[in-house]
């Protein structure tokens, strides 16, 4: 029989309550009661909830019951039919959202995703610093979906041709801002910011209006009296200079160095993946006046070379006022590894991809370094011990040296 409206108002006892043709009144447990269809499809039966009492009525129940069946009729499950409704409204609504997405906000939700597994904090420091400075005078506001080639250009053409290097770090920047962009559904499309294929048709290539700036390198016959300068100072940077020198390391890889990673019996130091530029474990041979080094600093913390704060190990730029202290702004910290490059090169016999090595380069193509599995450690260890010889050395007395006999000087 049908149910009567004065019927709805009174059960309130758990059950199901038909009402005819799959129609039922549900009532839980906890004396939550809505309305149900139950219907079969492809040898299955189905429940499709139609709302609460409260919020519809019976006739009201009736009607929405009835429209389910016509969509069976049709050969449409309306179960099925309602799921895909309210998956294409909640798509709509996320696109809806994404559109509204600035490009301040993404390049915000970017750094925060990937500056974690930055190395570097410098570089880190300077992704934001460099977007606000000449991105978001442009982009900022705008949505991240409405940002085409026009734009970009107008963010970078002004720079491109005064401040080469840093207008192309910011298009890559950008470029994988935008990126990072699509894969949330923000945008589609190609990326107005790539290079290949795109903008290189736009802006002359930057080694064409701009020479390469090496880092400034100590030439590697100066290195026994620089050296010796350095070993008479005191000070954490200043033995953590010479540390970095010695094993031609990365600014990086020497202030992060902690005590876990060094062994003073097997004379090795270990730098895991995550701290290596190229990602993958670098063991550094330790020779000499690196183990005197590491023997005489004080085991405090964690970190091998320690900062003022606790737990924290120098800045990046510590390194650089010893030289700065030194009255060497004619030199870098990074340019001690082109020192270390060309007296291997000049001075020793060594196969380049030893040295290379020595450097943490990645040596060779894939089908070289598949058969390359070691890492030459102890062809690294003689090269290394000989890089400490030569730095190390007695100092040259530069203006003895300069004075030459007079007979001599007649032939």
């Amino acid at each position: 029989m049908a149910l009567t409206t004065r019927q709805v108002a009174k059960l309130t006892e758990p059950g199901r309550y038909g009402d005819g043709r799959g129609l039922y009144l549900q009532v839980t447990p906890t004396g939550a009661r809505s309305w149900l269809l139950r219907y079969e499809r492809g040898g299955r039966e189905r429940a499709m909830g139609l709302g609460p009492v409260d919020d519809f009525t019976l006739d009201e129940a009736r009607e929405r019951a009835r429209k389910a069946r016509q969509l069976l009729k049709d050969g449409i499950d309306p179960l099925d039919a309602r799921n895909e409704e309210r998956a294409s409204q909640a798509a709509e609504r996320v696109l809806a959202a994404a559109a509204n997405v600035t490009f301040q906000e993404c390049t915000e939700q970017y750094y925060k995703f990937h500056s974690r597994k930055w190395n570097n904090a410098k570089h880190s420091a300077q992704f934001l610093s460099t977007m606000k400075m000449y991105a978001y005078p442009v982009l900022e506001k705008l949505p991240v979906a409405a940002i085409d080639k026009a734009l970009v250009l107008k963010a970078i053409e002004p720079i491109w041709y005064t401040k080469t290097e840093t207008a192309s770090r910011v298009r890559g920047r950008i470029e994988a801002v935008l990126d990072f962009a699509k894969t949330r559904g923000y945008r589609a499309g190609e990326n107005p910011a790539a290079w290949d294929g795109n903008l290189v048709h736009a802006l002359p290539a930057r080694n064409t209006i701009a020479k390469v700036q090496h880092h400034a390198a100590l030439p590697f016959a100066e290195l026994p009296n620089f050296m010796a300068e350095l070993a008479a100072r005191d000070g954490i940077a200043a033995r953590a200079l010479e540390f970095t020198i010695l094993n031609a390391s990365r600014t990086g890889e020497a202030i992060g160095s902690r005590w876990s990673e060094i062994d003073l019996d097997t004379k090795l130091w270990t730098i895991p993946a995550e701290r290596m530029k190229a990602k993958k474990e670098h063991r550094v041979p330790l020779t000499g006046r690196s183990v005197d080094i590491l023997k005489a600093l004080p085991r405090e913390g964690n970190f091998v070379f320690p900062g003022g704060r606790k737990g924290v190990p120098i800045s990046n730029m510590a390194m650089a006022e010893v030289l700065k202290r030194m009255g060497r702004l004619d030199i870098t910290v990074h340019g001690f590894r082109s020192s270390f490059r060309d007296w291997a090169a000049e001075r020793t016999s060594y196969p380049n991809h030893v040295v290379e090595m020595a450097l943490a380069h990645v040596v060779g193509n894939k089908v070289e370094a598949a058969y390359r599995r070691g890492d030459l450690l102890a062809k690294r260890a003689r090269l290394m011990a000989d890089w400490t010889k030569h730095c190390m050395a007695k100092p040259v007395d530069t203006a003895e040296s300069n004075v030459r006999p007079i007979r001599a000087a007649g032939r």
